[in-house]
């Protein structure tokens, strides 16, 4: 049995459709995130699982009980904000157990669980401190404590990380995930940052228009998106114009440049049907680029721009006829200058096709 199951919900506010006919479900002890661009859908979509907001059609279900017109105050739930929401009067000890007090939890068990929330999020020496005492770091792990310490049936991340800086959310991504895992606690997450999505979850859904597009783990989203918008949000997809040219006797397809010369094998795409003589496009990251390869299976073009990242040389190259092609260089290899005309190739199992229409949802 799922511990969430969104069955075809929707949301209007007004006119307007937040969230369109949209079904999913979470597994006990799963992590799942909702990743989507602003006005997605996907934190309406946490509010109504939450009882903060009412679904204008459809059900939801926790833990196999239907709770769509429930109360939000009836349902057994722990959430994390964006803005901490803790109480400034209060101490650290005093936030996390409040929720435990509202239950009418013991003074004995409420201190004993207090005290196993504070080592879950490693506060132990701050139990006295007051938040206005605490880093912004240090205030989302009592947010987290007080959300997990009354040990809810489902826990809701809406964007916790998106205040904090880029250091403090890596580390805070890698806490949440322990305490998550520590716990087996299902979990349901909300952020627009593709690094968090892919570093933390099981699977995620990804959400435009008020619809998830698609939804799978996240090596399979990575490496085999459905559609070009999934391809270009979970991260940087090089996209040439093909068209189908036949099947070759290993399974892959070859396909020809619509624009300029080049062709390319390309490897099976087994959830999607591509006829010969139909338009698409090839798809392939850009660290799956190698600058090089022979002339049967290479684009050719020339060096537009150099942008240094660090360990690795982005290499923005330039075709005869305008199409782009993006590769990533290791800092320690030969990195071309600025003009040069350059060949550039990729493993046909490292590249897929994806369909020129985008889609309906």
């Amino acid at each position: 049995m799922s511990d969430v199951v969104f069955d075809r919900v929707e949301k209007m506010f007004g006119d307007f459709p937040a969230v369109r006919q949209t079904s999913f479900d979470v597994a006990p002890g799963e992590f799942v995130t909702l990743l989507g661009p602003s006005g997605s859908g996907k934190t309406t979509c946490l509010r109504m699982v939450a009882g903060f907001v009412a679904p204008t059609a459809g059900r939801i279900l926790l833990g196999g009980r239907d709770v769509t017109r429930m109360p939000a105050n009836r349902r057994n739930i722990g959430m994390v904000f964006q803005s901490y929401a803790l109480f400034p009067h209060y101490t650290v000890a005093e936030n996390i157990a409040f929720g435990l007090k509202v239950r009418r939890v013991g003074r004995a068990e409420r201190e004993a669980r207090v005290a196993e929330a504070l080592r879950l999020v490693r506060l132990e020496a701050f139990a006295a401190r007051y938040p206005a005492q605490l880093s912004g770091g240090q205030r989302q792990r009592v947010a987290l404590a007080r959300a997990v310490v009354i040990r809810p049936d489902v826990l809701l991340l809406d964007e916790p990380l998106a205040a904090l800086d880029l250091k403090l959310r890596e580390e805070l991504q890698v806490e949440i995930k322990r305490v998550q895992s520590e716990l087996n606690m299902t979990t349901l997450f909300v952020t627009h940052d593709q690094g968090e999505a892919l570093s933390m979850s099981d699977r995620i859904a990804v959400m435009q228009a008020g619809g998830i597009v698609q939804m799978a783990a996240p090596h399979a989203l990575y490496e085999r998106p459905n559609c070009r918008f999934v391809a270009n949000f979970l991260g940087r997809t090089n996209l040439i114009e093909v068209e189908v040219a036949g099947r070759l006797a290993d399974g892959a397809t070859a396909v020809r440049a619509v624009r300029g010369e080049g062709g390319w094998a390309v490897a099976g795409a087994p959830d999607q049907v591509f006829a010969i003589g139909e338009r698409c496009f090839l798809a392939t990251r850009p660290e799956h680029v190698r600058l090089g390869g022979s002339p049967e299976q290479a684009f050719e073009g020339v060096v537009r721009n150099l942008i240094y990242q660090g360990s690795l040389w982005q290499v923005e190259i330039e075709g005869r006829h305008g199409e782009a092609l993006s590769a990533l260089v290791g800092a320690g290899d030969a990195v071309p200058t600025r003009g040069a005309a350059v060949r550039a190739s990729w493993d046909p199992a490292r590249s897929f096709l994806l369909k020129a229409e985008e889609p309906a949802m």
